[in-house]
């Protein structure tokens, strides 16, 4: 069976059982990969995947699975599963499936990978690394094209088709000398079309060039409590934060903090923060949600407010509140008024935050953690690469006193991020 017949015999199938609340999905893809490892390629491979979902409601319990084969004998037994997995749970009123929407079929991108282009510009990337930066060691580069074909069907008349063809660019690196070697790095990006060397995407020439210059760090002798400019590479481990808190699972349980903040201010209201998954300038966006309903772009935060939870249907009925018109990612932050490197001259003391490791912000929103591939910056000045550093704060705090957003950005195809200042960190 094709990918649409197979779905539309599940859901059939579903129904013969008596089964009147149910959802089928599945998703064929197909993945070309090159690969470069210790600065030389090294693999050319195609992979294929193979996922259906299978959904169910019966009696107000809920039952689900997913396989990845899709032969009638293969789907008979998971749709016996599924059913008795549905048997054995426990009711609850707030499960349910989307409403009856139009049909619709959506496509973007290439059908077939462009290998070639492929090639030469992976190939070129290298030899840049090597002419340019030759201190730098790609530990790992890969150049992907990914190609989806997806059909989702519920026993309420909904019916999706989509396809969608995105390249994708990850690289990972460090630099070496005879004395040093500096921390590694990675970035990435995803575009339908590539058509301009790699490294002018995202971030990655900005990167390669501070992976060099972090081969001498220094340590602060003093901790303090300052600035910190957090980069667009580093900023969504922050922003997560936010938009965590405010998804089914923290706000079920209650522990949200936002979950009593609807319309009211959250954040400095120099934040404007949008997800927008069909928007022409997110390329490796989205068109339909996890619950079954067709994507819209969505304001969560407008000049500080918090205008829309991101609860999915069963958070939306569990609370007996709004159902989010998407499943958030996809984020654009609006710009400021200042470029970074203005901002930077306007810093008294703080630091340049690239890359964040640490464990998850605690419920209230204070993290710690080390800063990596970091800057001390002094006097408006960027002075210089700093050694295993400590961050910590309340990103709470954090996003209720913002100094500024620059009004450049990066739009790394998945996402389009900023610049953004915070104070009141503790350094040490």
């Amino acid at each position: 069976m094709n990918g649409k017949e197979a779905v539309n015999y599940c859901l059939s199938s579903l129904k013969n059982a008596g089964i009147n609340k149910a959802t089928c999905s599945l998703t064929n893809s197909e993945k070309k990969e090159l690969n470069v490892e210790i600065g030389e390629m090294t693999l050319l491979r195609t992979t294929y995947n193979s996922s259906m979902g299978i959904s169910i409601i019966k009696d107000s319990k809920k039952g689900s699975t997913s396989i990845n084969k899709t032969d009638k004998k293969s789907i008979d037994t998971a749709i016996d599963e599924v059913i008795q997995m549905a048997n054995a749970s426990q009711p609850d009123d707030a499960y349910d499936i989307s409403k009856t929407q139009p049909k619709q079929f959506f496509s973007k991108g290439d059908e077939i990978a462009n290998l070639d282009t492929m090639y030469k510009y992976l190939e070129e990337f290298v030899d840049y690394v090597k002419s340019t930066y030759p201190k730098i060691q790609l530990e790992a580069a890969i150049m992907d094209f990914n190609h989806t074909r997806s059909f989702y069907q519920n026993t309420n008349g909904v019916e999706f088709e989509i396809r969608d063809g995105i390249y994708s660019f990850s690289p990972m690196f460090l630099s070496k000398d005879e004395k040093n070697t500096s921390s590694f790095n990675y970035t990435g990006f995803s575009a339908l079309n590539i058509n301009k060397p790699l490294y002018e995407y995202g971030t990655v020439n900005m990167l390669l060039k501070q992976s060099v210059e972090q081969l001498e760090t220094k340590n602060l002798n003093n901790k303090f409590i300052g600035k910190m400019l957090v980069t667009p590479d580093c900023i969504t481990d922050f922003i997560s934060f936010i938009t965590n808190d405010i998804s089914d699972s923290k706000m079920i349980s209650g522990n949200s903090i936002y979950k009593d903040s609807l319309n009211k201010k959250i954040t400095d209201s120099k934040l404007t923060l949008h997800s927008m998954p069909i928007s022409e300038q997110i390329e490796d966006g989205y068109y339909i949600t996890g619950d079954g309903y067709v994507a819209k772009n969505l304001t969560i935060i407008n000049e500080g407010v918090l205008k829309s939870h991101l609860l999915g249907v069963y958070g939306a009925n569990k609370l007996n509140s709004k159902r989010a018109v998407n499943d958030g990612g996809a984020l654009i932050v609006d710009p400021g008024n200042k470029t970074h490197n203005n901002i930077i001259k306007n810093i008294d003391k703080g630091i340049l935050l690239s890359r964040f490791s640490g464990g998850y912000p605690s419920a209230n929103g204070d993290f710690s953690g080390v800063a990596k591939n970091s800057y001390y910056i002094e006097n408006g000045e960027i002075k210089y690469p700093i050694s295993e550093t400590m961050v910590s704060g309340n990103i709470k705090k954090m996003f209720e006193n913002i100094n500024e957003i620059s009004s450049d950005r990066i739009n790394f195809g998945s996402t389009i991020l900023p610049w953004i200042l915070f104070d009141g960190i503790t350094v040490s």
